[in-house]
Formats: structure tokens, sequence, C-alpha cells
């Protein structure tokens, strides 16, 4: 029998004082009660009880193991039933990683509901750029964008695709042609995404016909916002996320670029990420299951 049952029969039988009622509490015959605690007494060395064809009674010996038995078994207990809270009630501490710009729009009311339905997590926010490993970095989750995931053990599910558009500054057009099919790119500097994260060319679709361009690329980044400065600054051609640059249209810092071409292959899909865990703690379940049906209920983000 499992050490730790022995004790809990023991204490059990100390206080109902008598073999045959414990076996009623634990389910057990009176035969495998008497058992255990002769193996428990085996392994102290010790006799705990003393019996007669009647009745049974502590030796001192176990009246001082049970006070022991008791407090450490009680602690147990409230361990356990501290770490099952843990696994239906969402509580503790959340380490989340997310894209610093892919989530700029987003992350904080996301943030900010979360915490209002749910506010016993405490959140542990870190935004980054970089390839990620959840598990030995010691995140809970992740909103990333595919590249950032090191592992394909990972779970996770599609939040959004961020759709790119391709503009400049009007002080750039103030000294060079404004482009107006694809082709006309060539004849531009391009502030582009970092080749190892999105591939080059652009691909471009009107109506039935598609045009691949090769892009004449002086800078490029992983930073949205940065190559956003530097196409701000007169850099030349950026293709950014919409959601990032929707002020800047709209005040006219920035021109969009071919609006009547489709960009193919470029938008950005954000994904969760988290670990295949048997038992998901109760934290995760509910920022994944609240994350989702927020970036469900968001405005898309289109051309």
């Amino acid at each position: 029998m499992d050490h730790l049952e022995s004790l809990r029969i023991f204490c059990t039988v100390v206080e109902v004082r008598s073999f045959t009622r414990a076996a009623r509490v634990h389910g057990l015959s009176t035969p495998a009660i008497s058992r255990s605690v002769s193996e428990l007494e085996t392994r102290l060395g010790v006799r705990l009880f003393q019996r007669s064809t009647r009745h049974i009674s502590t030796t001192e010996v176990a009246e001082q193991f049970f006070k022991g038995c008791s407090r450490l078994l009680a602690e147990l207990d409230a361990l356990e039933a501290q770490a099952r809270h843990g696994v239906s009630e969402p509580t503790g501490v959340l380490r989340v990683v997310a894209h610093t710009t892919a989530t700029v729009n987003l992350l904080v009311p996301l943030i900010a509901g979360f915490k209002k339905e749910f506010p016993t997590v405490h959140l542990d926010l870190t935004l980054s750029e970089r390839p990620v490993d959840l598990i030995e970095e010691g995140y809970d989750l992740g909103i990333l964008l595919p590249f950032m995931l090191t592992s394909d053990q990972m779970i996770t599910r599609p939040l959004t695709r961020i759709a790119m558009v391709v503009v400049t500054s009007p002080a750039y057009l103030k000294t060079h042609a404004r482009p107006d099919t694809p082709e006309d790119l060539v004849r531009h500097e391009f502030v582009a995404l970092s080749p190892s994260i999105q591939g080059l060319p652009l691909r471009f679709r009107r109506d039935d016909e598609e045009t691949t361009v090769d892009l004449n690329v002086e800078i490029s980044s992983n930073n949205a916002s940065l190559r956003k400065e530097m196409v701000l600054n007169g850099f030349g051609l950026g293709a950014l996320p919409r959601s990032l640059i929707e002020d800047e249209l709209r005040d006219g810092r920035l021109v969009q670029l071919l609006e009547n071409y489709e960009l193919l292959d470029n938008d950005i899909e954000l994904r969760l990420a988290y670990s295949n865990r048997k038992f998901m703690p109760a934290k995760v379940r509910a920022f994944v299951d609240y994350a989702t049906a927020f970036y469900a209920a968001a405005p898309i983000d289109s051309p």
C-alpha cells in the first residue's frame, strides 16, 4: 500500500478509534486496515496501537506521531487544492511575449479587456521581434509572427492577417516620379522587410494579370516602426502594415501607392502560440479563449 495512504489510514484509525470504522471510511476491509497499520509499525519500528478483542488504544508514540501526520496531511491537502484551483480557476502570473509592432494597435485593449474579466491573473508582458523559444524562455504563450516560432511542437491559432500597403512620403514624391505601375518600382529605392522574414521580390495583381517586381533595396529591417520612420524621412518607398500607418495616411504624412493593385503574398499572419500541455493551466486557457474571440471581433485589417 502507498505510504501516504497508510498515513491517512493511521490518522483515521486514531480519530475513530476503530479498525472497522476506519475500514468503512476508506472503503476497505478491516483486515486491509489492520495490515496497513502493521506495515506502518514495521516501517517505523514502534507499536502505534494497543489491541484487544474489544477495543484499541493509541500508544504515547502514536499520539505524537498523529499530531505531526495530521499537520502534514492538512498542508498537503491545501497544496493539492491550490494546484487544482490553478487548473480550474484563472489565477497567478501569466507570462506573454508579443511581436512589438504587429500587436501595437490591439495589444493594449486586449490586455485591458482580459484584466477586467480575469482580475486575479497578473500579466508579465514582453515585446520582441526575434525568434522565441517559449518553453526555454519560460513564456506561457506568445502572440507572434510565424518566423518567431522556433519549434513545431507548439500549438498555434491564427488570430489575424495584417495587410501591407506600399507607401512613401510627399517629400520623396517631390523629387521622384510617382510610380503608376508595379514595373515603375524598379526605378525607386525601397525600404524592405528583412529577407529572412519575408522573401523578395513583390508580386502584384490587377484583374487577372500578375506582375513580379525585383526591388532596389537599400535598407532592410525586421522592425516595422523603424521602416516607417525611414520612409517618413524620405529614404524611399516601403511596404508597411496598414494598421501601423493609419494616422500617417489620414493626415497626409504618407501616401499610398498603386492603390489599384493587389499586393500578393505580403500580408503577415499573427498567431497565438502555446505549448502542448495535457493539463493546461486555467490562466492560459482563459487567455487563449479571450484573445481568439477578441481578434475575431476586431476590425479586419485590409488594404
